[in-house]
């Protein structure tokens, strides 16, 4: 059975950061696609930043230059490092990986403040 687990969540003032961790049970990491999604209260659910299996990364052109996606295969872990951080990122963020199915965690809050 996969599951994910996001954790590193919470309040942080505008200029902060925070750093965002999945961990997974059941699928390794560094054999798909992952990424990290968020969605703020009233929107839809949009991509952050993804990384491939090979490591080439992606990301939303409201948080390139301040987000960054990693992955930790000894750990099957991947993380999103959030530097910078506006009012408008407030919202919570999942994990998501595929193999021949999308796989999502819980998700986890993040709130920053003005």
């Amino acid at each position: 059975q996969v599951q994910l687990v996001e954790s590193g969540g919470g309040l942080v003032q505008a200029g902060g950061s925070l750093r965002l961790s999945c961990g997974a049970s059941g699928i390794t990491f560094s054999r798909y696609a992952s990424g990290w999604y968020r969605q703020a209260p009233g929107k839809q659910r949009e991509m952050v930043a993804t990384i491939s299996s090979l490591g080439s990364t992606n990301y939303a052109d409201s948080v390139k230059g301040r987000f960054t996606i990693s992955r930790d295969n000894v750990k099957n872990t991947v993380h999103l490092q959030m530097d910078s951080l506006k009012p408008e990122d407030t919202a919570v963020y999942y994990c998501k990986t595929a193999s021949y199915r999308e796989y999502w965690g819980q998700g986890t809050q993040v709130t920053v403040s003005s």
